[in-house]
């Protein structure tokens, strides 16, 4: 309680403005506002860029992986040596010996310890060494950090 001499605050406990106004009274002292009257209209020489749509980029949808395991890579030695589709083989391009793939198939390989990936195409057979699924070019392996180990595990998937 206050003392009699005691002057009351500005405003009373309840929040309410000086006056004995509530907050209805309050909220109803502004006008609504127009929305469809304060409409962005842009200057003449101006362009209205809220009318301009984003071209939508669309995904890339997510490859379904093949599968996955160990590759390894062609030592120069086969430089220039035919492989089993016929075409000579230099480890300068992109590409890759698979077992049972088509010859042409393009695939996306990825090294999942680094997230580097390349697109290689099967042109040769193989590999016929432990467990390994690919044996790639020097130019793939080295893409995908390959080469110090000398063979490395990756996922691959089809690629169009």
């Amino acid at each position: 309680m206050l003392p009699a001499s005691a002057s009351a605050p500005a405003f009373a406990d309840n929040g309410a403005p000086p006056g004995g106004q509530g907050d209805d009274a309050f909220a109803a002292s502004f006008s609504p506002i127009n929305t469809a009257a304060t409409a962005f209209v842009p200057a003449p020489g101006m362009v209205d860029v809220t009318a301009i749509e984003a071209p939508v980029e669309e995904a890339e949808p997510e490859a379904e992986v093949l599968g996955s395991g160990v590759a390894s890579y062609y030592a120069d030695k086969f430089n220039g040596r035919r492989t089993a589709s016929g075409e000579a083989f230099s480890n300068s391009a992109l590409t890759a010996a698979h077992r049972t793939l088509p010859f042409g198939t393009k695939l996306r390989v990825t090294n999942p310890a680094n997230g580097k990936s390349v697109v290689v195409r099967i042109n040769d057979r193989g590999p016929f060494h432990g467990n390994r699924v690919l044996d790639l070019s020097k130019t793939a392996a080295v893409t995908l950090g390959l080469v110090q180990r000398g063979s490395g595990r990756v996922n691959f998937a089809l690629h169009d």
